[in-house]
């Protein structure tokens, strides 16, 4: 399976991503095979030139069109885009956040049945600060070194901390060899006491229209490194989606991050 070849659906094709995901999909040369939306309505955006595609109230009916599917939806809707897309054999490219245990196990039960690229983000700089966030925490010990991560996003967004954020934990945690959900401290506010070792904060601002920004700042007694990345347009996640996607096409089943798309894993 090549770029051309390839079928690629998208799964709330109206959505703030959704619009963007139509005009990447067809710029990467892949074809653009259909979108689900709730009232089976294709709306239409400024560029009267943005394809157009069948259009299915399902994600069921839209696998079965597809080769992969990628989905920036909701939460609500991933244990049933689990089941139909693992029962379609159709592959999944996974953008939504704010996922509880239960969502999560129903994506790892399909990915051993399909190809997962499941992502909290899918800018390529993100990925990287990512990455640099686990190493910067396995050399920098939690006794000295207190980790902090800063969010802001625009104030429609739903879930907090954000997804990435929570991915920017975890890969400090990891990299101090903890559990974040033993570590994470979300809500300040009356007398907390100290600081614990280890600790990891997160602070969640809401405002505007800002697409996102995510600091990690690592603080000790005698000095202090911050680490930022500031998304400008949305279609930075757009173009990674589709890039995964077409990665995606020639594997087999399992569940990938964006660290093996861009080949860093």
């Amino acid at each position: 399976m090549n770029a051309e070849t390839m079928r690629i659906g998208i799964a709330g094709i109206n959505g703030r991503v959704g619009r963007l995901l139509r005009e990447e999909v067809v710029a990467a040369g892949a074809t653009l095979a259909g979108g689900s939306t709730r009232n089976g309505i294709l709306e239409p955006v400024a560029d009267a030139a943005s394809p157009i595609c069948p259009i299915f109230t399902s994600v069921a009916d839209l696998a079965k069109v597809c080769d992969v599917v990628i989905d920036f939806t909701n939460a609500s809707t991933v244990c049933a885009h689990a089941r139909d897309l693992a029962q379609s054999g159709t592959a999944w490219v996974l953008g939504t956040t704010g996922l509880g245990e239960r969502e999560q196990d129903a994506v790892d039960v399909a990915a051993r049945q399909i190809p997962v690229v499941q992502a909290a983000n899918f800018s390529p700089g993100v990925t990287l600060m990512t990455r640099l966030a686990r190493q910067m925490a396995a050399a920098l010990p939690g006794r000295e070194y207190d980790a902090e991560i800063l969010e802001m996003h625009h104030r429609q967004k739903v879930d907090a901390p954000s997804g990435t954020a929570l991915a920017i934990g975890n890969a400090v945690a990891d990299g101090r060899g903890i559990m974040l959900k033993d570590h994470m401290e979300v809500a300040r506010s009356g007398h907390t006491g100290p600081r614990a070792d280890d600790a990891i904060g997160f602070a969640v601002l809401r405002g505007g229209q800002i697409v996102g920004e995510h600091s990690v700042i690592f603080t000790s007694a005698y000095e202090q490194i911050t680490l930022t990345h500031r998304s400008f347009d949305r279609r930075i996640y757009a173009t990674g989606a589709v890039r995964a996607a077409q990665w995606i096409g020639t594997r087999g089943a399992g569940l990938y991050s964006m660290d093996d798309v861009l080949g860093l894993a």
